[in-house]
């Protein structure tokens, strides 16, 4: 048989995991694969613009929409399992349809139009965005980035300290500033690195590295520690404040006031595909349009 769309393989991938357990990638592969009656031939289909398989692809994205809609969880890289919400829709019975996931899970629905509701017929209950084939080429690149930058950070939450420690010295360091380096854990006053703000150096930047839960909040106290280390000696006026977290409302009013940088996980995440750092190129897309000045008379 064809290899179903990702939407049509919602119910087998939640029944597939459903009793609970934490799944691999390879484990409920498989067992969608077989639920669905895949051959060797349909699991070897790849996508037009490269080899990757199709099936794959597709169970992928299945993966993503669930785990937004809150029906799956990723309790680490590379595996998922069944939520409370996900046993609840599962025993229910109901369709599972992308209509039905935007109606009822706000944070699908903000996944798939970050900028806008979707369109919802009551009669038909079908999910219509109504948008131009630019704007959703916008709208996948955007989803695509998005679900990228939750798998970065899920990525480096599996690393140590040391390692997130070098990781935002070296994103500086693509970014354009000067050579910085890490400091020694012994004895760093609270400092994690130190960074030169232009290549000659003649101003320096302390950095503070917070490796962090990702639904944890950052609050003042923590700002405050930072701006005590950063009173040297040496004297230092610019701080950056970098965390896979996130930051309290107190503590972004304080960093405002002290003049302290502040990098949250999603804003870091972005930083890191844009400048490189973690990730690599799958495959570049261009977007032409018509030179009008070519075809203008001379």
């Amino acid at each position: 048989m064809p290899v179903p769309k990702y939407n049509e393989m919602y119910g087998q991938l939640l029944g597939a995991v459903g009793d609970g357990r934490v799944y691999s990638i390879g484990e409920y592969r498989k067992l969608v694969a077989q639920s669905l009656k895949l051959s060797a031939e349909d699991l070897a289909e790849t996508l037009p613009s490269n080899d990757t398989p199709l099936f794959n692809n597709r169970l992928n994205w299945t993966k993503t929409y669930l785990l937004k809609a809150g029906l799956l969880s990723a309790p680490r890289r590379g595996s998922i399992q069944l939520t409370g919400e996900g046993k609840r829709l599962l025993d229910s019975g109901a369709a599972i349809t992308d209509s039905y996931l935007a109606e009822h899970y706000p944070s699908f629905r903000k996944f798939v139009e970050p900028n806008r509701a979707p369109k919802v017929h009551e009669e038909k209950r079908q999910y219509e965005p109504e948008e131009t084939p630019q704007e959703s080429i916008e709208r996948a690149y955007n989803q695509i980035i998005s679900e990228l930058s939750d798998e970065l950070l899920r990525a480096i939450m599996e690393q140590t300290p040391a390692f997130f420690e070098n990781l935002v010295v070296k994103l500086m360091g693509k970014m354009g500033y000067g050579q910085g380096f890490v400091t020694k854990p012994s004895g760093d006053g609270g400092i994690d690195g130190v960074i030169n703000e232009d290549k000659l150096g003649f101003d320096q930047i302390y950095i503070q590295a917070k490796k962090w839960q990702l639904d944890k909040a950052i609050g003042r106290p923590e700002l405050q520690k930072f701006v005590g280390a950063m009173a040297g000696p040496p004297k230092i006026d610019k701080g950056l404040f970098i965390t896979t977290a996130r930051f309290s409302g107190e503590a972004e009013l304080y960093a405002r006031s002290q003049h302290i940088i502040l990098v949250d996980g999603q804003r870091l995440a972005r930083l890191m595909i844009d400048h490189g750092v973690g990730v690599s190129a799958q495959k570049t897309y261009t977007l032409m349009r018509l030179d009008s000045g070519y075809f203008e008379e001379a």
